[in-house]
């Protein structure tokens, strides 16, 4: 199923509120100014900082 477009546009970074961008693999959400990857977990993005992976 996947990300839907309209969501991406509107979700931003918890840590700095910056844009964040779906990965290559789509497994996650990247935000390159903190150097975070939010997860995807049944096609539903954890905006959790204390659930971030470091890039």
């Amino acid at each position: 199923m996947g990300i839907d477009k309209e969501l991406l546009d509107i979700l931003v970074c918890p840590k700095c509120k910056g844009d964040i961008e779906l990965s290559e693999e789509e497994d996650s959400l990247d935000c390159k100014a903190c150097r975070l990857k939010y997860p995807i977990k049944n096609d539903i993005p954890v905006m959790l900082i204390d659930e971030a992976l470091p890039l």
